[in-house]
């Protein structure tokens, strides 16, 4: 993927998230810009990393090792980058993601078929499962915490 096409991409994220933001939290976008661009910054600073390091680790482990270092207590930008992701709720960009992860499975849908009802079912019952699952741990924790 050439750069502009990360530009672009990540220019449309960044909006879907401001969106996102402002629609399902009441942030305005003028609010919400400084943590978009950092959080944009990161990833296209772990995009440009993997392809610079020859080490074959995901393009997400690059953003996560880069985010950490960045918002570490060494880093002397760490404070704005703290607060200015802050002012992102964290569902807003898991809206994009889970749109973006659509649209790439939706032109696979035919090959998925092809393998049968047996494949079908078994991923109903496995993303049935693990949100089922993923709720009763969260249920446990928060009583186990007080929290609720």
């Amino acid at each position: 993927m050439r750069v502009i096409d990360w530009i672009f991409t990540l220019a449309i994220t960044g909006l879907g998230m401001m969106t996102a933001n402002f629609i399902g939290f009441d942030i305005a976008f003028a609010e919400s810009l400084p943590g978009v661009l950092v959080l944009l910054a990161l990833a296209l600073g772990g995009a440009g990393l993997a392809h610079i390091i020859p080490l074959k680790l995901p393009t997400v482990a690059y953003c996560s090792i880069l985010g950490l270092l960045v918002a570490c207590p060494l880093s002397p930008v760490s404070e704005f980058v703290i607060s200015a992701a802050n002012k992102i709720n964290f569902t807003a960009p898991l809206t994009m993601v889970g749109a973006f992860a659509g649209m790439s499975i939706s032109n696979q849908l035919r090959s998925f078929v092809k393998q049968g009802w047996k494949m079908v079912l078994i991923t109903v019952f496995v993303m049935t499962g693990t949100f089922v699952f993923s709720l009763l741990i969260a249920q446990f924790m928060l009583q186990l915490t007080n929290v609720i």
